[in-house]
């Protein structure tokens, strides 16, 4: 049976069960927590994570996948400590955040994939946990030539490793099919790539463009309703079932246990931007709106195991 690089051991695929594909239990920048012992409070946000993450499972999730790179403060220890509290299988990732950072610059991408695969191969940070999806980004600037090694970085880590790829977009700036095509020049099995945030747009041309290249698309944005409304949110899942890609698609909240990117109070306008909330409205609304309920298992539990079913145990 394929196993996947679960941050507690290998997760036999059968057992991933329903799925949230692009979370984040902590992002805190690194600098900052060196440089300042009071930057996170890590005690408490174990402990809030754990409850975050133990709610989810109550809801009938099994598998989070924490799609935390490198470069935005990926703790491989506190990730470890909340699955183990909360007793969740989690996904940890390893790979680069789209923001253009000089030390990126000087490093050839073959020796920044042999520096990241010993994620996959042996260990992050030093513990046995082994990542199991590889994250790359790509935002407003589009492919620049640094962002572009990033994501050649991510398509050779893939081809080296058989592990899939979930991506960070804009797609107010169509970036995602920006992504395909770099993939696509890398040799890159796109039927192994999720596009990911593609459920920040109503712009059913742009989906379908991705869809029919036989990537998956990341509808995995619910909660954040200032950017799209959890209602067209629904709406737009809806009509792409109906429209024959319940099979391409996959869900979640890109949510986060704690982020240091603005103050707490600014989480007051996203009240749904949790790991409950697809559970517990995304997925009664989605029935409303005619979705099956074999589409939903689609969604929510085949589709994530299609995602990771070539990946063997490294």
């Amino acid at each position: 049976m394929a196993q996947i690089n679960g941050v507690l051991g290998p997760i036999d695929l059968d057992d991933l069960g329903f799925t949230l594909m692009h979370e984040h239990i902590l992002i805190a920048n690194w600098s900052m927590r060196q440089s300042f012992a009071d930057w996170v409070d890590i005690p408490g946000h174990i402990r809030k994570a754990t409850e975050e993450v133990r709610s989810a499972g109550e809801r009938g999730v099994n598998t989070i996948v924490d799609l935390t790179p490198i470069n935005l403060g990926r703790d491989i220890h506190v990730i470890r400590e909340v699955a183990e509290r909360a007793e969740m299988q989690v996904i940890a990732a390893t790979g680069l955040y789209w923001t253009e950072e000089p030390w990126i610059q000087g490093w050839e991408v073959e020796t920044l994939v042999d520096t990241l695969i010993t994620d996959i191969e042996k260990g992050i940070q030093g513990t046995s946990s082994k990542a199991g999806i590889i994250k790359c980004a790509t935002d407003h600037l589009g492919v620049t030539p640094l962002n572009k090694k990033t994501l050649q970085v991510a398509a050779r880590l893939h081809r080296a490793t058989g592990v899939p790829i979930s991506t960070h977009t804009s797609s107010a700036e169509h970036t995602g099919l920006r992504q395909i095509e770099v993939f696509e020049e890398e040799g890159v099995d796109l039927r192994r790539v999720v596009i990911g945030h593609c459920g920040d747009t109503e712009e059913l041309e742009y989906l379908e463009s991705i869809l029919r290249t036989g990537c998956f698309i990341g509808m995995d944005r619910f909660g954040l309703d200032m950017m799209l409304s959890t209602a067209k949110r629904v709406s737009m899942v809806a009509e792409l079932c109906r429209r024959g890609y319940a099979d391409q698609m996959v869900l979640s909240h890109d949510a986060c246990c704690h982020i240091d990117w603005f103050p707490k109070s600014a989480l007051a306008a996203v009240p749904n931007w949790n790991f409950r909330h697809i559970s517990d409205d995304v997925v009664p609304a989605l029935r409303k709106e005619g979705v099956s309920e074999d589409q939903l298992h689609q969604l929510t539990v085949s589709n994530p195991r299609r995602v990771f079913a070539a990946q063997g145990s490294y």
